[in-house]
């Protein structure tokens, strides 16, 4: 008996030391995995700021330290509450409150911004720099002590007074330089020299630079026309909001959220990039700034499971310049674009869901497919944030859902509700004891959003001047004239022709002033030729947001590229081909605005929903050559056309193209069966 015994403890011993042994093997595993993938997020982390660097100009600034820092962080929180306090109760003239911001703008965009790149010198700034500045600042400031004085005297303005306008918007144009980057400039000095040289009537040079800049400077029909204003008035608050939002840790929260939701199906990191970028993306309002950020986390997971480099990396861009376009904020350019149409805010980012989800969807599918045809898997449960901790954050959102409440039911104005929202984030943080807002976190809060708004407060001003260097010739309708004359009666070359004006007119333009070229230059192109002016502007904004991963000045897929370290052009058509439903979709919602709910009922909707996204799936499938197995030429061309039938309204089209995407794709399942049977 004893024998037996001690035979079973044996036993059970060597059984214990097997599961022991296995057990730490899968730790190691675990360990080693984790490690690889905790090494290469430290390799790119060290990147980021040399990447954001090189593509992003707002992360290009001066070096300050001690006191100086103190002081200009002063400065921008006492920007930022200014902005706030001046939205919700300022009672004085309008040009007293544009001059002032502008001024606050030069005056704090040559305090952060260097002129060149480079290393910077630590406390240092030029005494060019300092003379500079304090001129343009006191070129708009001018304008603000005198502006009673300045509305009045009608068209008679002196030499002294022109002087200080050309200083100003100088001044204006130096600032945009450093922060923003020329192509921006190089748009808006073709329409100045334009109007100097061709556009103005006046026989004597002077003359035309006296009556050019008296309207650039000191009439509401340039700097101080609709984006300065939108931008004062609304945007500063939304992107101060934003600020906050980002301190609750809000954006850990969305991609943990992607993970839960995708991480573990197939190609689950690059879902995961799609998922959590879309989200961050509408917060954040930077194409480039998303990209690098959440790239950070998302691109060495991708390229860890098996994607190729180039593929990763236009995933991230793809999917962050897909958020400019994303409900409720969109960039910030929905606050434009609501003045500019005339509808109230709701409209615009109620008639813009479904094209979102079309474009997330289009690109969705297009990372599964190409995790299918090349057998990624995803992410090991084990390794996943689980539900139950992450559904403890919800609050979180609170902020967002209340945000948008308020200003879907005009409840408030916008600029109330943003700052109510405001305080919201700081109510929410408090039950988050990693991520509570405190005193601190508010001044630097309000620091990040006094920063933030000088790059688009800069580039609102150069798009003042390019939309009212452009109504002044009138070489607005000269475009437009030339375009419907060489389109003629035929819509889709003239929704060809503005398609390209808007990706070259777009290219390295942040979003707000990329939407005020276009809603000025080619909006009014496609409304002449019977386009319903939202799916106008709608059709404009998308295919210049779309210019940040078009090659050859694909700022989001070049910064996606330095991340993944792939080629930057190879990057830059891989994420052009993963966007391809931002390519498509707005030709339909131009021929069929039932897509942006225009004068539609529910059934339409609903059909144009979902025969867009059955034909999404067809074009993304024929372009990564995959649906169940690899298909062949003859077969990516078929279900290519089946899925542009059914993206084309029409019953007629719908039906063709159904039956054509849903043949293909029983076909390609039969032969999928045949290759595993034989394998």
């Amino acid at each position: 008996m004893s024998s037996d015994t001690e035979k079973k403890r044996q036993k059970f011993e060597a059984h214990l030391e097997e599961e022991e042994n296995q057990f730490n093997e899968e730790q190691e595993k675990k360990l080693d995995s984790y490690e690889d993938i905790v090494d290469d997020r430290n390799e790119v982390n060290a990147d980021v700021e040399t990447v954001m660097r090189k593509y992003d100009r707002e992360s290009n600034t001066r070096i300050w330290v001690g006191k100086p820092k103190v002081i200009i962080g002063f400065v921008l929180v006492l920007f930022s509450v200014w902005c706030i306090y001046v939205t919700l109760f300022a009672t004085f003239l309008e040009e007293i409150r544009l001059t002032s911001f502008m001024a606050l703008i030069v005056l704090m965009g040559f305090l952060i911004y260097p002129a060149k790149k480079g290393t910077q010198k630590i406390n240092s700034m030029p005494a060019g720099d300092i003379i500079y500045m304090t001129a343009g600042t006191l070129a708009f400031l001018y304008f603000t002590v005198n502006a009673n004085q300045i509305i009045n005297q009608g068209t008679r303005f002196t030499w002294p007074q022109i002087i200080i306008g050309i200083i100003g918007i100088a001044a204006l144009v130096e600032v945009t330089r450093r922060c923003v980057g020329l192509p921006i400039l190089c748009v808006a000095g073709f329409f100045i020299v334009y109007a100097l040289f061709y556009g103005l009537t006046n026989p004597d040079f002077f003359g035309r630079v006296r009556y050019l800049v008296r309207n650039l400077f000191y009439t509401k029909e340039g700097i101080l026309s609709t984006p300065v204003n939108v931008c004062s008035k609304y945007i500063v608050v939304f992107i101060i909001f934003g600020a906050f939002l980002e301190r609750t840790g809000i954006s850990n929260f969305f991609i943990n959220l992607a993970n839960c939701v995708a991480g573990r199906f197939a190609g689950g990191p690059a879902k995961v990039a799609v998922i959590s970028s879309a989200l961050c993306g509408m917060v954040s309002g930077s194409s480039v700034g998303n990209t690098v950020t959440t790239g950070s986390v998302t691109i060495p997971m991708m390229k860890k499971t098996g994607y190729r480099p180039e593929f990763a990396g236009a995933v991230e861009a793809a999917a962050s310049t897909g958020g400019q376009i994303m409900p409720p904020i969109m960039g910030a350019a929905a606050f434009l674009m609501a003045d500019f149409v005339g509808v109230p805010y709701s409209d615009i980012i109620g008639r813009a869901v479904l094209p979102a989800i079309l474009y997330f969807t289009g690109i969705f599918i297009s990372v599964h497919l190409e995790a299918k045809k090349n057998n990624l898997q995803g992410i090991p449960e084990d390794q996943l944030p689980r539900f139950r901790d992450l559904i403890k954050k919800i609050y979180l959102l609170l902020p967002l859902v209340m945000l948008v409440i308020w200003v879907s039911g005009n409840f408030m104005t916008m600029q109330r509700a943003a700052s109510l929202a405001i305080v919201l984030s700081i109510v929410v943080s408090l039950f988050d004891r990693d991520n509570r807002i405190t005193p601190h976190k508010i001044i630097d809060a309000l620091e990040a959003g006094g920063k933030s708004t000088i790059t688009v407060g800069a580039a609102c001003g150069v798009a003042g001047i390019i939309s009212g260097t452009i109504t002044m010739t009138g070489l607005a309708n000269d475009l437009i004239d030339g375009i419907v004359g060489l389109a003629g009666n035929r819509l889709i070359i003239a929704l060809m022709l503005t398609m390209i004006c808007c990706i070259i007119l777009g290219m390295g333009v942040p979003t707000t002033a990329n939407y005020c070229i276009m809603a000025a230059t080619t909006a009014p192109i496609l409304i002449r030729m019977g386009v319903p002016i939202l799916a106008a502007h709608f059709f404009v904004f998308y295919f210049g947001i779309v210019a940040d991963i078009t090659p050859p000045v694909a700022l989001a897929a070049y910064a996606g590229s330095a991340i993944a370290r792939s080629n930057p052009m190879k990057t830059a058509l891989n994420a052009s081909k993963l966007a391809i439903a931002v390519f498509i979709v707005p030709y339909v919602f131009c021929y069929n605005p039932s897509m942006l709910l225009i004068d539609t009922t529910p059934l339409a909707v609903i059909q144009i929903a979902a025969t867009s996204l059955i034909g999404i799936f067809g074009v993304a499938a024929a372009l990564e050559g995959y649906c169940f197995t690899h298909m062949n030429p003859v077969a990516r061309i078929a279900i290519a056309v089946g899925g542009l039938l059914l993206i084309i309204p029409g019953a007629v089209t719908d039906l063709i193209g159904l039956v054509v995407v849903i043949g293909c794709m029983g076909l390609q399942k039969a032969k999928s069966k045949k290759v595993a049977a034989a394998g």
